[in-house]
């Protein structure tokens, strides 16, 4: 933990990477050009499926706000007429799949995102084989597939890619695993289909994002919600285990709330012993969290859902370039 803290402190703070990164990186570059390499000069090794594919994924690690994301696509696209669904690997669970969630399913199984997907009613299958996850979709009925984090996973043929981009951290010190944050070189987003930044500047061609997000929902009863603004004034434990911690407290202390934040790995398999407050204090944490403490959570615990707000003109000319014909 104190390593990859510091660590992301220098991707993300300036300063040239630590010495003994570069080797590392190095290699690093060349197994991700030589699978990139196998793909494109063997198309035989790349699983067409009979449907759209849309890759939704980033290019650094850590949040950007994907997970939404693929909830409003999913949303817009069955608007448009398409069944949608996703398709992930379920990292964090425990099931190699394939498997088709049932929305019942245990998240220290299936994963925390595609649980979370899930509870929206969007079809989600896993696997550590998409393409064969990506199967019990099409026998479900759906005519779209969504590729959760699936940039670097060239097995499964795509239609079009989508990346998302940090707007705030952007792509940190621009060096690749582990001098940086990068999973892929820049130049990447120069070949993908759309380019969406969440929160920042976006720069020209890029799709701005924002996640809104103003009310919190009671976990023990899920019939109670809140503004807010409601605890604003008062202290509170915020609780994050995501990939940036720190948007979720940036966000609970623009509404005024005195912020306590305890942040954890992102995919952090929680248990009781996590929440040792005994100061009273609200507990309040993110959807992705909310679905793995719902079985130990108590009356002054809330979730703070988001959506993903993009503009129609991105899902329309998403549509026309999944449409067939």
């Amino acid at each position: 933990m104190a390593v990859g803290a510091s660590l992301q402190r220098r991707w993300y703070g300036g300063g040239p990477p630590p010495w003994w990164t570069l080797p590392l990186e190095a290699l690093y570059r060349r197994v991700v050009e030589a699978r990139t390499r196998r793909f494109r000069n063997d198309p035989s090794a790349v699983v067409r499926l009979p449907v759209p594919v849309v890759v939704v994924g980033n290019i650094t690690v850590g949040g950007t706000g994907k997970t939404p994301l693929i909830v409003a696509i999913a949303r817009a696209m069955a608007e448009r007429g398409f069944s949608p669904g996703v398709v992930s690997r379920g990292y964090g669970g425990s099931e190699r799949g394939p498997y088709l969630l049932t929305g019942s399913d245990d998240p220290a199984r299936v994963g925390d995102e595609p649980s979370l997907i899930r509870q929206y009613g969007i079809p989600v299958a896993i696997g550590r084989e998409r393409p064969e996850a990506a199967r019990l979709l099409l026998d479900a009925g759906c005519d779209l597939v969504l590729a959760d984090d699936g940039l670097q996973h060239h097995r499964l043929g795509r239609d079009v890619e989508i990346c998302v981009v940090d707007g705030e951290r952007r792509l940190g010190n621009g060096h690749l695993l582990p001098a940086g944050p990068m999973r892929e070189s820049a130049s990447r987003l120069g070949e993908v289909d759309f380019v969406v930044v969440n929160g920042g500047s976006p720069g020209p061609g890029e799709i701005a994002m924002t996640l809104e997000g103003g009310t919190a929902v009671n976990m023990h009863d899920p019939s109670l919600d809140a503004p807010l603004s409601d605890f604003a004034g008062r202290p509170a434990h915020a609780v994050a285990g995501i990939g940036n911690p720190a948007r979720f407290f940036a966000s609970l202390a623009a509404q005024g709330i005195a912020v306590h934040g305890h942040p954890f790995a992102d995919h952090h398999a929680f248990t009781r012993d996590d929440f040792t407050f005994a100061d009273g204090c609200p507990v309040l944490m993110t959807d992705k969290d909310a679905v793995k403490c719902r079985a130990f959570a108590r009356p002054n615990w809330w979730r703070v859902p988001v959506r993903a707000v993009v503009p129609e003109s991105f899902f329309d000319a998403l549509a026309l370039r999944v449409r067939p014909g």
